[in-house]
């Protein structure tokens, strides 16, 4: 009989973000490995449970369940352990039920310990309160860097021979095909533009960027910031926002692959990262990348990327400069980062994930 694994479906719930795109690929990983039949999930059967507010846990290929009652987090905390029987539960967006004994759980990240001014008091105090009742209970932590490792055991959540590593892919960015017209949309000139996130949350370090275009060397080129965050956020913020800034909004996947394909490159510059998927998405389309070395960006992006203080100004404004004036260093740069980004896959990662749950 098939041992059973029951990913928790709460993520479905919510907007799309980086945690909740690494939980719906890893799901997807493991249906192309049931599919196939592949022997790294011989003797294994996933199933996707979910509260009724749910969206699309269709598209994730697994068998899925809409189990009741309650939603959100009580849904979590009382409805998954209470109803999952003997199956082991597999939680991958941070939050696990403390309820549960037999059950996997990926932290991504200790930014609440690291920057807890990017968050609300009330995220804080749960995320305080929560991970610890659970990070000692379950019977595997996971997590997708070796420095997201280094700083569990840092803060003390967990001991490091109960932390598997598992890297997340990049390749998902691959499955759309990109929207050239967005660049037009939005009034840009290809090659014209650097691509960044827009968000207000501390360690994104969005601010460094804001400062470095209000400087001559850029005043050539356009900073398109996408997300959900506009320009009220951060002026509210106390950010002065300079006038060759762009608020993109929210965009979809085709989208974002096309600004990425005619962009001069990607500025990051989080002061940490527990992996950091938009610096190799970029890259693997072609895309280079420019990043703070902090975190876990060293790690993923290895010397495929350029690297930046994270509190230089004028040494953010002359790389992106540097590289507007200097198309062979592009070119070796975009290089380089598919061939680094190459290496992070979903197939690969699901893999990991199956051999983890094996080992239990």
């Amino acid at each position: 009989m098939a041992r059973r694994f029951i990913i928790n479906g709460k993520f479905l719930r919510a907007p799309m973000t980086g945690v909740h795109r690494v939980a719906a690929e890893l799901a997807r990983g493991l249906a192309r490995l049931q599919a196939a039949r592949d022997p790294a999930v011989d003797g294994m059967a996933f199933e996707v449970w979910h509260p009724h507010d749910a969206r699309d846990a269709e598209t994730l290929g697994l068998p899925t369940r809409k189990i009741g009652p309650l939603t959100h987090i009580p849904w979590e905390q009382l409805t998954l352990p209470l109803r999952k029987g003997e199956a082991t539960l597999v939680n991958l967006c941070n939050i696990g039920p403390a309820l549960a004994r037999d059950a996997v759980t990926m932290i991504h990240d200790t930014q609440v310990h690291q920057t807890p001014e990017s968050y609300s008091r009330a995220f804080r105090l749960w995320y305080h309160a929560i991970q610890p009742a659970f990070a000692r209970r379950h019977r595997r932590i996971l997590t997708v860097s070796e420095f997201s490792a280094g700083e569990l055991v840092r803060v003390g959540l967990v001991k490091r021979d109960a932390i598997t590593v598992i890297h997340n892919g990049v390749d998902h960015v691959l499955a759309t095909a990109a929207d050239p017209d967005v660049v037009a949309r939005l009034g840009l000139a290809p090659h014209g533009y650097v691509v960044a996130l827009a968000s207000t949350q501390a360690h994104k370090n969005i601010g460094v960027l804001l400062r470095a275009f209000a400087r001559p060397e850029l005043a050539g080129l356009r900073l398109v910031l996408v997300g959900g965050t506009g320009a009220e956020a951060f002026a509210a913020a106390g950010h002065a926002i300079p006038g060759n800034v762009v608020f993109a909004g929210r965009v979809s996947d085709a989208e974002l692959r096309g600004l990425y394909e005619s962009a001069l490159c990607l500025a990051f510059p989080s002061t940490t990262e527990g992996f950091g998927l938009p610096p190799l998405e970029a890259m693997l389309v072609g895309c280079p990348a420019i990043i703070a070395p902090c975190g876990a960006l060293p790690e993923v992006c290895g010397a495929a990327a350029l690297a930046v203080a994270p509190d230089d100004v004028a040494g953010w404004a002359a790389a992106i400069a540097g590289l507007a004036a200097n198309p062979v260093q592009r070119a070796a740069l975009i290089d380089a980062g598919r061939a680094q980004a190459g290496q992070f896959t979903w197939d690969r990662a699901a893999r990991d994930l199956a051999a983890t749950l094996r080992k239990l």
